[in-house]
């Protein structure tokens, strides 16, 4: 009972499970090593504790790359044991465009990044103004499709980019290399959305190094504080802090609209990590940026399309949800998804799956299963794995409070996982 880490992967039972994908022993194991009780062990890997009730009993077998990985994730199961087989499970294939073989971009694009491109390619302002269009309407497409569908396509489109660079001169080369830097951000925020985090670290990174090149002080902030929002949903509150506070202060020149977005990551930090007093500050702070920045629309970046009073008000329930001030996060966040236009349908799926949460945690049990089961197919659609897991959370919560919706909420999930 109460093993560390260190010797718990010592333990020769829970290694041979784990490396034979018995997950029905890997979770018994578990739980006798560490104490857990089925519920717990439950919000540690993203499901209910029926299902691992079921899956200890012989009687659900682990047959999803989703579940396997938000279990490997949540149990902890070191690399070394992973790469048996584990990760993705020997016979079935990964997400397409997504799994890179390592933490870079795949080995041809890295090459055209890093190096030179001999062919030629004409560059004009035309082009790049087309360029320019195109990946705005990508980004307006991943609000209502998500973001599986796009990332081959925005792949290709990242080395049509890449490949004009060669040619490029003069202010036409920093413009190349700033749109490459605003591809390749919006590819990390993909991988980032289906929470393959050493991809999305990987193309933060190209994205920032190119937006240093390129002057781009707007892009640089942007993906240091992305990777505070990666930091924030991997639970990390310290980290999601100091990269929010990087992104603030690291690059002088940044508009008001990206200082704000900043700052109220910040303040969700400070939130996750149950600093109240420092959140409502930070927020109040936010608030503040993000009126100045209304009034002069023009000097935002075109990526700040959605940063506005509605946004704001969903990121002020989110902070009250780390808070478990309950009310306020279900006030704010009804109201805010009442003027979310139904065009953002991945943001819309995500924040009614929070709202579902703070109503179970507000005790209000039907209203917390209605919101939550008419968010299921949208969960299963675009919405995997954050609202997916979000909305297994909540069925976790009416559960322990002995709820009778709980088990409806179980149902419903069933049929789509």
């Amino acid at each position: 009972m109460g093993e560390t880490p260190g010797n718990l992967w010592s333990h020769p039972q829970l290694v041979a499970a784990v490396t034979s994908e018995d997950w029905g022993a890997a979770f018994r194991t578990y739980r006798k090593l560490t104490g857990l009780s089925q519920t717990k062990l439950g919000e540690r890997v993203g499901l209910v504790q029926p299902d691992v009730s079921d899956i200890e009993r012989g009687q659900r077998r682990v047959t999803s790359v989703e579940v396997r990985q938000r279990i490997v994730a949540g149990l902890g199961v070191p690399s070394d044991l992973q790469s048996a087989s584990v990760s993705l499970g020997t016979d079935v294939a990964p997400v397409s465009g997504l799994s890179l073989p390592g933490l870079a971009p795949d080995e041809d694009l890295l090459a055209r990044v890093t190096g030179v491109v001999d062919a030629s390619h004409r560059v004009d302002a035309p082009t790049l103004d087309w360029l320019d269009r195109l990946l705005a309407e990508h980004r307006r497409a991943e609000d209502q499709i998500g973001s599986r569908p796009l990332v081959d396509v925005m792949r290709q489109q990242l080395r049509t980019v890449v490949d004009l660079y060669a040619d490029a001169r003069g202010d036409l080369a920093d413009r190349v290399v700033r749109l490459a830097a605003e591809h390749a951000q919006f590819l990390a925020w993909m991988a980032q959305d289906q929470d393959e985090t050493a991809t999305a670290l990987a193309w933060y990174d190209r994205s920032h190094e190119w937006a240093l090149e390129a002057g781009d002080a707007n892009m640089a902030a942007t993906t240091l504080n992305m990777k505070a929002h990666m930091a924030w949903s991997k639970g990390r509150a310290i980290r999601c802090v100091r990269l929010a506070e990087a992104s603030r202060w690291s690059a002088p020149g940044t508009s008001l609209g990206v200082q704000g977005m900043a700052t109220q990551m910040a303040a969700r930090g400070h939130a996750l990590n149950g600093e109240a007093d420092e959140a409502r500050r930070l927020l109040d702070d936010a608030q503040g940026l993000m009126r100045l920045a209304s009034e002069r629309p023009e000097d935002e970046p075109v990526w700040m399309y959605f940063y506005d009073e509605t946004w704001f008000t969903l990121q002020r329930g989110m902070a009250a949800l780390h808070l478990r001030d309950w009310q306020a996060a279900v006030d704010d966040l009804t109201v805010g998804l009442d003027a979310l236009p139904d065009e953002y349908r991945r943001d819309k799926t995500w924040f009614r799956a929070c709202l579902a949460h703070a109503l179970a945690g507000a005790g209000e049990s039907a209203q917390a299963a209605s919101v939550a089961v008419a968010s299921v197919p949208d969960a299963a659609a675009v919405g995997r794995p954050h609202s997916w897991n979000e909305l297994h959370t909540t069925a976790a919560v009416l559960l322990r409070r002995g709820a009778k919706e709980g088990p409806q909420l179980v149902a419903a999930l069933r049929e789509f996982d």
